[in-house]
């Protein structure tokens, strides 16, 4: 049974076809045909045999006539080490290639880089000089997205990093242009997005987005991020907005393992001007020491 991460993995880039594509051909630096568009094509590779085969996403690279299928795409969103996907691989790609006429490649999207590694082994087939090497999407060749204006350009490729690179030591500056992307999007994108940016980030990277979302300045749509938003909200009606925020900025200070004395934490909680807190609770996501925050 497929799982969330997997869907989600399949899913950014059903909503954006062509990020395959200009991977393989800009990091990767694979021998991609030219096409003008991407489209999405039947998983079902089942055909020619009786058993069933699917993949999990099929993207043709058509060119400008209708039906001009120049190669297509079969990938698969890896999490763990599956034997049995070293048999049915080389199946896609055959059934694909006799139904299409075209050449096929498969493209394997892993986020861990074990996995990765493990995927992009060499399949042996038997037969003299037929050997197929999986094109691998992994930790490596997943560039991480830090910058806002790149992340909104580009919201698939954002939540991808984010996903592959949560554990990284710059997870949090990942997620926030992530989640930045994600706020502009519609409704259900931007919940979706949120939700996986958040589950894939490291636990202290988690902690200091959930104390950003509590603090109220961050309005994200996902329903996972509203609970934190709503928490934040119902406690700064009842202790004051202020006193919400300061609050949040002593979190993001415990999480990050920054020391505060009983003299700066009173000073933080004392402080009842919110642009002032705003600016802090900023400063707290990279300080390395309180007065980096508050000042001397």
């Amino acid at each position: 049974m497929p799982s969330v991460p997997h869907d989600a993995l399949v899913t950014l880039f059903r909503n954006r076809p062509t990020m395959a594509p200009e991977l393989l051909r800009d990091v990767l630096h694979a021998d991609v045909p030219p096409f003008d568009h991407v489209r999405i094509g039947e998983a079902s590779l089942g055909e020619i045999v009786p058993t069933e085969y699917r993949a999990d996403l099929v993207l043709l690279l058509e060119g400008a006539s209708p039906g001009e299928v120049h190669a297509a795409l079969v990938l698969e969103a890896q999490l763990r080490r599956d034997p049995d996907k070293r048999w049915s691989w080389p199946v896609y790609l055959t059934n694909l290639r006799a139904r299409l006429r075209c050449p096929v490649v498969l493209v394997v999207v892993a986020n861990d880089a074990s996995v990765a590694a493990w995927s992009a082994r060499p399949i042996e087939m038997g037969h003299p000089s037929w050997v197929l090497t999986p094109l691998v999407l992994g930790p490596s060749a997943v560039p991480a997205v830090r910058d806002v204006d790149a992340a909104v350009e580009a919201p698939e490729l954002a939540v991808l990093s984010a996903m592959v690179h949560g554990a990284d030591d710059d997870a949090l500056e990942i997620a926030r242009a992530a989640l930045a992307a994600a706020a502009r999007l519609d409704d259900e994108r931007s919940r979706l997005y949120a939700d996986l940016v958040i589950r894939s980030a490291h636990e202290d990277a988690r902690a200091i987005l959930e104390a950003l979302m509590a603090s109220g300045n961050y309005e994200y749509q996902s329903d996972f991020a509203r609970r934190y938003v709503a928490q934040g909200r119902a406690e700064g009606e009842a202790k004051g907005r202020a006193e919400g925020r300061a609050q949040a900025v002593l979190d993001v200070l415990r999480v990050r393992g920054i020391d505060i004395s009983a003299e700066m934490r009173e000073r933080i909680l004392s402080c009842t001007e919110s642009a002032l807190l705003d600016a802090w609770l900023e400063r707290a996501v990279t300080a390395k020491s309180v007065s980096d925050v508050v000042g001397g």
